[in-house]
């Protein structure tokens, strides 16, 4: 498993890369070997409001499908849209050509609620 410390991360698998007021958004290395092979991701729309902890996207694999939640409330100011044609990128590049969308933050208090990359791995190595 794959861990970068440059991220934040949720007890929901999903992780945070903050740079300049925004946030983008993604699965974690975890959460996609335990998807195994994702067949579909639905990005949401510009614009819209997300708040942390809510479902802000969707994903899904040949095993299940799963919400995406926001790690931080902000608003979809971009979103990768070369995901729905090449889902499997989820699965080869998480931390990287996978990221699902960038949000304006508007709570950047909320990031202190969010772990390191070492409380994760450590929650992620006691789930097994």
């Amino acid at each position: 498993m794959n861990f970068p410390g440059d991220l934040r991360y949720t007890k929901s698998d999903e992780w945070l890369r903050v740079k300049d007021g925004e946030g983008e958004i993604g699965i974690t290395d975890y959460a996609q070997s335990h998807l195994s092979d994702i067949v579909y991701v639905e990005l949401p729309d510009v614009g819209k409001d997300v708040k942390a902890g809510e479902g802000c996207a969707a994903i899904e694999s040949v095993k299940a499908a799963a919400d995406i939640n926001a790690p931080a409330s902000g608003t979809v100011v971009a979103v990768n849209e070369s995901l729905p044609d090449a889902p499997e990128l989820v699965n080869q590049d998480p931390y990287g050509q996978a990221w699902i969308a960038r949000i304006k933050l508007s709570n950047p208090a909320e990031l202190n609620d969010l772990m390191d990359a070492a409380a994760y791995q450590k929650y992620c190595d006691e789930r097994g």
